[in-house]
Parts: C-alpha cells; sequence; structure tokens
C-alpha cells in the first residue's frame, strides 16, 4: 500500500510499504478515508525527535472497516469509525480509571501507545491506505454510515478531544474568562472548547494573522502578542486580574521575537502570569524528557526553567498530559451529529495521500495559510 514514510529530517515521501493484516483475533483492518496532519508530526518531521527513516505517520484516522478479527464482537465489515490517537487496552488499571492515553498494556515499559508516533509502540500510522487496529471493540468510535461531516468526524481522533482536554484540565467553567496561547489547531479547538463550555470570554493569543482571524471568526478575543507584551494586554481586559482559567495550547518549542528563537519554558511563565490567584491551567501542549535541537543542554533534557515559586505564590493548579481522547470522544461526536459542534471550521486543505510531501512543508513553514490538512488515501 501506499503510505507517507518518513526520511529524514524536513523529508517524508509517499512510498510502497507491506500492507497490514490481521495479527490478533480483536483486531480490526480499516481502508482509510481521511486522516490529518498533526502540529505533533512536525516534531519527528523537523527531528526534534528520536524518529528514525522509515516510520509511517499518521495518528488522526478514520476509515471504513475492510476486515474483522474473529474475536470482534461489536464491529462488523463496512463499519465507519474514527480511532483516537491513543492505543489502549481498555482493561488496564489506568484505561479503567478512563485514563486511555497512559495504557499500561499496549506499550511495555511506557504509560501510553500511539498510531505512527516514535516510542509510542509498534502501532503503523495511518497516514497509508490501511490501518491496523488492536483491541478494535474499545479503539473505534462509531460514526454515521454517510461522509457528509467526514472532516469534522475526523478531529475526533485528536485535537478536538486535546482542545477540550485542555479545558477539562482547567475546569472551565460557564461565565469564566479563559486564555488559550497558540491558535494553531489545537488551540483554536481549544478556545472552541471553552466557548462551548459557557466562558464569557476566552483570548487567543498568537502572532499568525491567519490564525488571530479564525480565532475571532469563533467568537474568541484575538491578542497578537508580537505588538506587545500578552500578559498586559489580557490584564488590561480584565481589569488587571487576569483570566479565570488558561490553557497552555503551544509546548515545549514556543518562540519568542524572533521566528528563529526558541524560549520552551515561556509559555507556562506567560499563563502563570496571565491566570488570576487561585486559577486553573491545562496544558495539553507537548513537552518532551528530550529534545535534540533544544535551545540549551537543560532543554535538551526536557529540564525548564520554569516560575514555580510564582505559581506557588499565586496558589494556582496546573494539570498536565495527552488527551484521554475515550474520555470525551462519545459526547464530541453526538455534538457534531446534532450541529452543536462544526470543528471543520480549522481544516484549511483537504488533499490526497500524494500531495502529502508538500503538505507538511508548507504546514511546517507556516505559508499559504496552512492550519489543518486533511488527506484522503
Amino acid at each position: 500500500m501506499r503510505a507517507v514514510v518518513y526520511q529524514e529530517p524536513f523529508s517524508v515521501a509517499v512510498d510502497e510499504v507491506d500492507t497490514p493484516t490481521i495479527q490478533h483475533p480483536n483486531d480490526v483492518l480499516v481502508r482509510v478515508t481521511s486522516t490529518a496532519i498533526c502540529g505533533s508530526d512536525l516534531h519527528m518531521y523537523e527531528g526534534r525527535t528520536a524518529a528514525e527513516p522509515g516510520i509511517v505517520f499518521g495518528h488522526e484516522n478514520l476509515g471504513i472497516i475492510e476486515e474483522v478479527g474473529s474475536g470482534v464482537v461489536s464491529l462488523q465489515r463496512g463499519d465507519r469509525v474514527v480511532m483516537p490517537f491513543n492505543v489502549a487496552c481498555g482493561f488496564c488499571k489506568n484505561c479503567l480509571a478512563r485514563d486511555t492515553g497512559f495504557c499500561l498494556t499496549v506499550n511495555p515499559g511506557f504509560a501510553g501507545g500511539a498510531y505512527g508516533y516514535v516510542a509510542m509502540g509498534p502501532y503503523t500510522g495511518g497516514q497509508a491506505e490501511y490501518l491496523r487496529v488492536p483491541f478494535a471493540d474499545f479503539n473505534c468510535l462509531k460514526l454515521p454510515s454517510d461522509s457528509s461531516k467526514e472532516s469534522d468526524y475526523v478531529l475526533l481522533a485528536d485535537i478536538f478531544p486535546t482542545g477540550y482536554h485542555g479545558c477539562e484540565l482547567a475546569q472551565v467553567s460557564p461565565g469564566e474568562t479563559c486564555v488559550v496561547y497558540g491558535a494553531g489547531p489545537v488551540g483554536l479547538m481549544a478556545a472552541y472548547s471553552a466557548l462551548l463550555r459557557g466562558a464569557s470570554r476566552v483570548f487567543s493569543v498568537d502572532r499568525v494573522p491567519e490564525r488571530l482571524a479564525k480565532a475571532e471568526e469563533i467568537g474568541a478575543i484575538p491578542i497578537d502578542f508580537s505588538k506587545g507584551d500578552p500578559v498586559q494586554q489580557i490584564k488590561d481586559q480584565t481589569d488587571g486580574e487576569g483570566t479565570d482559567k488558561g490553557v497552555d495550547a503551544v509546548g515545549y518549542q514556543a518562540q519568542v521575537g524572533d521566528a528563529s528563537k526558541e524560549e520552551p519554558a515561556v509559555v507556562l511563565n506567560s499563563l502563570i502570569e496571565t491566570v488570576r490567584p487561585t486559577g486553573r491551567m491545562g496544558v495539553p501542549g507537548l513537552y518532551v524528557p528530550a529534545d535534540p535541537g533544544g535551545p540549551d543542554s537543560n532543554a535538551q533534557q526536557g529540564k525548564l526553567l520554569v516560575s514555580i515559586g510564582r505559581m506557588f505564590e499565586k496558589g494556582q493548579v496546573m494539570g498536565t498530559g495527552q488527551c484521554n481522547v475515550k474520555r470525551y470522544n462519545r459526547q464530541l461526536r453526538d455534538m457534531i451529529t446534532a450541529g452543536r459542534a462544526t470543528p471543520s471550521f480549522v481544516v484549511s486543505h483537504e488533499l490526497s495521500l500524494s500531495e502529502a510531501p508538500d503538505a507538511y512543508r508548507k504546514f511546517d513553514q507556516r505559508i499559504e495559510g496552512y492550519t489543518k490538512v486533511v488527506l484522503h488515501p
């Protein structure tokens, strides 16, 4: 089959690879109809992880079941399904607690597994024509049979639940104010989720004009950090208090000033300053224990200079970690189906699989309006 294969930093290709097969009675084989490029894929694409050449990318996957293992009981050939990026067993201690992003079964020696991602287990990615799904009864979420909202439903694999997860970690409640640092795909989903949860005002911080315009379109208040300190801009609009809640949707590749200069802790520290005393913060933005491209030796070991003293002084609470997609995807699916949520507003391009190499390049360079790309194998 054809698949998007990592070659070297800043280079992927659409190559022929082995088509996956049923390996266990609980597997299904899915013919992929939509698969999205994620900002997390760019970490590998840019050579900022230990990803080896040959890995097939793709953890945001939707398709139609083509083959069903003998042990699968709730699915059948022809079902349209979307899979969480988390590969999970459904029966370990963490899965039973609904912490499916930290499954103890699927990736021995590590809490959590994912498709097509370095160190996240032996699961081939879905930027390909077919995908093997293990523990399929647990991992597949059934969708309506028609494809009319496919670009909404594919976002249930990762970014819509991840944005919502940031708001859940921060416990965003009706009537509260919230800041979201980052207006990329996850940041826009976090701002959208905060509004869905009833926040009175949501501030969206970024410097890319297209992203800020998109945030404003959904009802968020755009804050351009290239035009001044975002903390002060937000305090000026909240009577000096700051926001009740905050979300970091940027992660460890945060930049300040010159786009070539990284400051991995800048968003965390800005969040601590922006959120009022006793406020809560959610951090779904990716941080890693090792970053070969970090700006200094500490950052390369995942050690950042965070203002913990200031956070303690303000009595704030911070929740972190990747999204447990299964905790949210069923309810968010039903909101899409009922017309109460339309997350596909973030999708900028729908392309064929063969266009993936050019799409990666443009998405990485943030050019030509590339914000969220959905590939159709």
